[in-house]
């Protein structure tokens, strides 16, 4: 039993005289002289048992605590396992004693196994080897079919795990084939983002330059703005003048130029007239209201033109 009860290997001697301090008395505090003596003892009948001296080391507080919780665990295990093997030992005896009746018995109604046929005896061999098999304690019929019962549900219950985990793994398998299925399309996607980054990448050089002459051309194009609006507040323009505006008043000049050409032209043929001055006088006065009206005319019109375009 020393495998069980002293199953803990020695404290070896580089752990145990690890520290460099030298022994102390047993005088002080966190030595008990019972403690050691019990581990000296339990150290020697272990030692002992196996053919080897005790080594050498030094008696710490530490070890002394250790060793006799490891001498009182392996102690108890000993007399448990002592128990245990008389326990076994009596029922070994009872058996053999049981077995010599059980012998005694069949030799006296002649059923001893030297004088059964060889069938008979292969029989009932293969008869106890299949009740040690199933577990039972006799070859009675009754305990024959509860055995084969209780087997029959442990195979429908093998059977229902088995169909289960059938069923997983086959679930299992068919994750496992849309994951590589995924990675490949993953795989394959990210080697065409990667074959695609040069180009991107050009292009993106190719919009910095653009951006950048876009800018520049913004730049020179809003300095434009600011020259022409300063030009055009030197000039007078006023929002209120329109495109609009500008064609309608360009139409009604040529309107108002139409009108006054006949009357140039009459003015024209006065001058090849004799020189009368009070015919000329009249003439010139008829010329000026005339004139006048006309001016007048393209004041309205103008007037009404710009009225309209507010």
């Amino acid at each position: 039993m020393s495998d069980i009860g002293g199953g803990s290997d020695p404290p070896s001697p580089s752990m145990s005289v690890a520290s460099s301090e030298p022994s102390k008395s047993s005088g002080n505090t966190g030595f008990d002289a019972n403690r050691i003596a019990e581990v000296k003892a339990w150290l020697v009948s272990q030692f002992d048992a196996v053919g080897k001296d005790v080594p050498d080391f030094e008696y710490t507080p530490r070890s002394i605590a250790h060793l006799h919780n490891v001498a009182t665990l392996s102690q108890a295990k000993t007399q448990a396992a002592t128990i245990v093997a008389n326990d076994f030992r009596q029922k070994a005896a009872e058996y053999r004693s049981q077995a010599s009746r059980i012998r005694e018995i069949l030799e006296h109604v002649g059923l001893v196994q030297d004088s059964l046929p060889s069938n008979v005896v292969s029989s009932s061999q293969v008869l106890a080897s299949v009740a040690n098999l199933l577990n039972i304690r006799d070859t009675e019929l009754s305990s024959f079919l509860v055995a084969m019962a209780d087997q029959s549900l442990r195979k429908t219950a093998v059977e229902e795990k088995r169909a289960k985990v059938q069923q997983e793994s086959k679930e299992l398998l068919d994750y496992t084939r849309k994951a590589i299925a995924r990675l490949t399309y993953l795989k394959r996607t990210l080697a065409q983002l990667e074959d695609d980054i040069p180009p991107c990448e050009a292009q993106m050089e190719h919009w910095k330059t653009n951006l950048a002459i876009m800018e520049s051309k913004e730049r020179q194009y809003l300095q434009q703005y600011s020259n022409y609006k300063a030009m055009l507040n030197r000039v007078g323009y006023s929002p209120d003048i329109s495109h609009g505006v500008l064609v309608e008043m360009a139409e009604h000049r040529k309107d108002l130029e139409k009108k006054t050409k006949p009357i140039l032209e009459t003015l024209r043929s006065y001058q090849d007239l004799p020189p009368d001055k009070a015919l000329a006088a009249l003439a010139i006065e008829d010329k000026k209201r005339q004139y006048a009206a006309a001016e007048k005319y393209l004041e309205d019109v103008l007037q009404s033109a710009l009225a309209s375009s507010e």
